[in-house]
């Protein structure tokens, strides 16, 4: 694996101004001194609850949101006076993919659109036939190229987001959520062909989903966040199978046991419901709804520490309990 990070945020932050009366307006911290590395090939999933700061994340990292503080480097280089190769480089794949899919424009036009804006195919007969290899590439057929979005299936729309992504052949996607909108059926399909795609296009993600198990299917790390900040951080596996957070432990807990016969722990309860990031609470974010949280917990915010070879967490009480 190479040294150097193809993908490293040092304490981003995106904050939006929300109005809160007549004359006043206070900030609303989606995302809160994040500092991640994404190493080159590998895929890093991103799981919390719904509103802890997950696709905004991916989206300030690719700077369709303007980060309101600190720092995005992309192959050790900032991003900043750079964004014309940055945005070549790097896709996103959107959650609804309706939506993100102009009506009024054919497949084909839609999967060339980035190759019109980085005028990647000088003539027309290369740009049809890239297009036509990206449609073959995300298993679409070409007679399919003339037609348009709401004349497909929603795995089939999928699929014209993902090879437009592919479209500049990018070397990192954020992939926000791109299967939550799909039969379970055709979820493992899509997240196969993820799979696939990164090793023929030697790819990596940030794969952003809430769907647990499927982000241990396709990650290498598991980063968790809760209310704006990563709460822990370490290798798929040993975050699914030993998590250290509290909030990972519970998050855990909830996963469904697909076999009858198999008992899990018991359950730990959640209290509550998540904080609004516009009064976030003091010291851990999470402290309010912790089982296991102290008087100090509310003192001061834990850092994102190393407990053990590639585990982080922010915890003041990892190793106090069981």
């Amino acid at each position: 694996m190479n040294a150097t990070p193809l993908v490293e945020l040092r304490h981003l932050k995106q904050y939006f101004e929300v109005k809160t009366g007549p004359f006043r307006r206070q900030p609303l911290k989606a995302v809160d001194d994040v500092s991640l590395t994404i190493h080159r090939g590998e895929t890093l999933g991103l799981v919390g609850e719904s509103g802890c700061g997950k696709s905004t994340l991916g989206r300030t990292l690719l700077h369709l949101y303007p980060p309101t503080g600190g720092q995005v480097l992309f192959d050790g280089q900032p991003v900043n006076g750079r964004q014309k190769v940055f945005r070549r480089r790097t896709a996103m794949v959107f959650q609804d993919p309706y939506s993100s899919l102009n009506p009024r424009m054919t497949v084909a036009d839609l999967i060339a659109e980035p190759l019109d804006i980085h005028r990647l195919c000088p003539t027309r007969a290369q740009r049809t036939q890239r297009v036509l290899t990206l449609m073959e590439r995300v298993g679409l057929h070409p007679e399919q190229a003339g037609r348009y979005a709401h004349e497909f299936s929603g795995g089939q729309r999928q699929r014209i987001g993902i090879a437009r992504a592919l479209a500049t052949e990018p070397d990192f996607v954020v992939c926000d959520e791109p299967v939550s909108a799909l039969d379970v059926s055709i979820q493992a399909q899509v997240v196969n062909m993820f799979r696939q795609l990164q090793e023929e296009c030697h790819l990596t993600y940030l794969f952003v989903a809430h769907d647990l198990p499927v982000v241990r299917h396709i990650s290498d790390r598991i980063a968790v966040m809760y209310l704006g900040r990563v709460v822990e951080l370490g290798p798929a596996d040993a975050v699914y199978d030993h998590p250290l957070h509290p909030y990972t432990r519970i998050l855990m807990d909830a996963v469904p046991v697909p076999d009858p016969h198999r008992q899990k722990a018991p359950h730990i309860p959640l209290a509550g419901d998540i904080p609004s990031p516009l009064n976030t609470p003091s010291g851990c974010p999470f402290r309010t709804r912790c089982p296991y949280a102290q008087n100090r917990c509310a003192e001061s915010i834990p850092p994102l520490s190393q407990w053990a070879s590639g585990r982080f967490a922010a915890c003041h009480r990892i190793g106090e309990i069981d």
